[in-house]
């Protein structure tokens, strides 16, 4: 789970991850679904800080589900780098699940709070070296990525992903998915979606 930009487009006195949607920290919807995959559809998750904590998330999850922070079974890694882009931030993810010795990544992020665990689910059951999930017609995360395809993700900018599913489009395979794929980057789409 991608947490570390700055969320420069969000004009709040807040991270946007951390304002309230829908009765809860904008993170922990996405951080709620994640956690509910640790019932055996992946190893571990993976939360990439950078530019702010997630704090206020995640002591809501903990509040919600009766536990400590440490007992949510998120293994949290910081991007020092956070300011060098998404990239960075994916980099930070991808050489921890590698040291780790994992094969393969689901990748989301923090601020799209409508996209639930099957959609999740999907991406990580489905075969292919690159599997993205397709939301009517829309390609959005959460990504798959094959462990084949780790050294050619770029390390710095604000495309992740994006940029080795531009070039190597023979990688790439879709997945239908339900849920809604917005991401909160701004006051006006926190308005619209709230």
């Amino acid at each position: 789970m991608l947490a570390g930009g700055s969320g420069s487009r969000f004009e709040g006195l807040r991270h946007k991850l951390d304002v309230d949607f829908r009765g809860r920290p904008l993170a922990a919807h996405a951080l709620g679904v994640v956690r509910s995959l640790l019932d055996g559809s992946v190893d571990q998750v993976y939360v990439v800080t950078g530019a702010a904590t997630l704090d206020p998330a995640l002591d809501w999850l903990a509040t919600a589900e009766s536990v400590t922070v440490d007992d949510l079974g998120f293994t949290i890694v910081h991007n020092e780098r956070w300011f060098d882009g998404q990239a960075a931030s994916l980099a930070v993810g991808i050489d921890r699940a590698d040291a780790d010795g994992h094969d393969a990544v689901i990748v989301g992020l923090a601020d799209q709070p409508l996209i639930g665990a099957d959609a999740w689910r999907t991406v990580a059951d489905a075969d292919g070296v690159i599997v993205i999930a397709d939301f009517d017609g829309r390609r959005r995360p959460p990504v798959k990525l094959d462990r084949s395809v780790w050294p050619l993700l770029p390390r710095t900018g604000d495309d992740g992903a994006r940029s080795l599913i531009r070039l190597r489009p023979d990688l790439v395979s879709e997945v239908a998915c339900m849920g809604n794929p917005i991401d909160i980057d701004t006051m006006e789409d926190l308005r619209r979606w709230s």
